[in-house]
């Protein structure tokens, strides 16, 4: 059974007549008489009365509802398909790491809205391994995220790096730590943290260079947001390692320090090298050729880079 055999049916059935059904669908009235013969073949019984009108017979009155239901099952799906091509999508979903939600994203959302206004937009923040989990299970469309590579190796996996960035110390101006004007990890170790919760790229990556350090990473509390971190360390007796792009609002605070690791120290512990981390930009390939998707993936890359480099600028 084939959809132009169906389209032929309800042709013949609308109409009453072979001839008529032909004109409408633009073929021979013999194309016409071989695709209902061939159905009738398929189906194992005859679908119309051949007498001066064509006529449903019982088998073509049962297959009418439901070869209609195809037929429009069909012509909406090549339309929802058309308008996905043409980027006519109802929405756009990405989901962010918090670092970049504040100060880099705002000027793209208000850039891609302008160009889609039809196009719904959602942004949800969430730590690098949730984000890239529900791109893998198609709940968003696109992902900002810290780079895992356990996470991102799939063939249909398109991953784009915008930054590098360093990996600071956050702490109260008045903790010791913060008479440093660069911070040795013989220092850092010695002194309880305020992390991420578990999912989160840096709380794994933080974890994994005191296990390289051969050192107890001695997390006191666990949040997952950046007003949390700058509220609890505010305190002053719990540190935190962050990323460059999520210290912006803690460096104009002056109840909050921001200094950088120290590199190639002297010291005895087994791994004293900078930290750093990536942050990509994740989506499917399939979905790069939409082109809401494609603009919003575009207005990323020329911009992101750009804005990291100029904060990073002024933050020295």
């Amino acid at each position: 059974m084939r959809l132009e055999q169906l389209q032929a049916f309800l042709a013949i059935a609308e109409t009453g007549s072979f001839q008529q059904a032909a004109r409408k669908c633009g073929v021979t009235q013999s194309t016409i008489s071989r695709q209902i013969q061939a159905l009738e073949a398929d189906l194992g019984l005859e679908l119309f009365h051949r007498t001066g009108q064509a006529k449903l017979t019982l088998g073509g009155e049962r297959m009418l509802p439901r070869a209609r239901k195809i037929c429009l099952e069909w012509q909406t799906v090549t339309q929802e398909l058309a308008d996905l091509v043409a980027g006519k999508q109802p929405e756009l979903c990405i989901a962010v790491i918090h670092s970049l939600c504040a100060y880099y994203l705002p000027p793209i959302l208000q850039t891609f809205c302008h160009k889609y206004p039809d196009v719904q937009l959602r942004v949800t923040s969430l730590g690098s391994d949730r984000a890239l989990k529900v791109l893998k299970d198609g709940l968003v469309d696109m992902a900002i995220v810290m780079n895992n590579r356990f996470l991102t190796t799939a063939r249909e996996m398109v991953v784009e790096t915008l930054f590098d960035e360093p990996i600071e110390l956050l702490c109260c101006a008045n903790h010791p730590l913060a008479q440093h004007d660069r911070i040795p990890w013989s220092e850092i170790i010695r002194y309880p943290q305020v992390v991420f919760k578990d999912g989160y790229g840096m709380q794994r990556l933080v974890q994994d260079r005191f296990e390289r350090l051969e050192a107890t990473l001695q997390a006191a509390l666990e949040v997952n947001t950046l007003d949390a971190f700058r509220g609890v360390v505010r305190q002053g007796e719990l540190i935190a390692l962050l990323p460059h792009s999520a210290l912006v609002e803690a460096r104009l605070d002056p109840t909050l320090a921001v200094r950088p690791l120290a590199c190639n120290a002297n010291t005895s512990l087994p791994d004293n090298s900078s930290l750093t981390r990536r942050v990509v930009m994740v989506t499917t390939g399939d979905r790069l050729q939409i082109p809401p998707i494609q603009y919003f993936w575009q207005l990323v890359q020329e911009n992101i880079p750009q804005q990291f480099d100029s904060l990073k600028r002024s933050a020295c």
